[in-house]
C-alpha cells in the first residue's frame, strides 16, 4: 500500500478521530473505506450508464426526429391517480395517536 498526505481542517479532524475510536476501527480505516465507496459508486453508475447507451442503441423503436419526453406526457394517463399532498387520505393514521 502507499502512503498518501491529506490536509484536513483541524476542527474535522479531531471529530473523524472520535468518530473512528467510537467505531472501534483506525482513521486510516475509514479513509480507505470511503474511498472504495465512492469509487465503487462511481463504477456502478458507469456500467448503468453503458447498459442504458447499449439498450438504446439496440432498439428498433423510432420515436421520430421530432420527439422528445416530458414528465407531463409519461404522468398523462395517471393524472386521475395521483393527488397532492394535501388531498391524499391520511393513511397513516396520525389522527389516532393525537387521542
Amino acid at each position: 500500500m502507499k502512503n498518501v498526505t491529506l490536509a484536513i481542517d483541524e476542527e474535522l479532524l479531531g471529530k473523524a478521530r472520535a468518530l473512528a475510536e467510537r467505531r472501534k476501527t483506525s482513521l486510516n480505516a475509514m479513509v480507505r473505506a470511503l474511498l472504495a465507496h465512492e469509487v465503487e459508486q462511481e463504477d456502478r453508475i458507469a456500467w448503468a450508464r453503458s447498459g442504458l447507451r447499449r439498450l438504446l442503441d439496440e432498439s428498433t423503436l423510432d420515436m421520430g426526429p421530432d420527439w422528445r419526453w416530458n414528465r407531463q406526457d409519461a404522468y398523462a394517463e395517471r393524472e386521475d391517480r395521483l393527488l397532492p399532498r394535501h388531498e391524499r387520505p391520511d393513511l397513516r393514521g396520525a389522527g389516532e395517536s393525537e387521542r
